[in-house]
């Protein structure tokens, strides 16, 4: 099918997010675990790095290892 075609999914999207499940809205959809794990990932080592780097800063040591 092309993209003209296609079905409309507004109502599907409306009942997927409207419903009361304890989830938060971007946690909702299928593609929200593929989609959220490598965020949280970078996010995480982000901010270790930059906790760790802190720390050795106040510890005097200007380089990172």
């Amino acid at each position: 099918k092309s993209f003209l075609y296609r079905e409309n999914r507004v109502t599907h999207y409306q009942r997927l997010f409207q419903r009361h499940d304890g989830l938060r809205q971007w946690v909702k959809t299928p593609r929200s675990k593929y989609l959220l794990t490598p965020y949280f990932i970078m996010m995480g080592l982000g901010v270790t790095g930059s906790v760790w780097g802190m720390s050795r800063m106040v510890a005097g040591k200007k380089t990172f290892f």
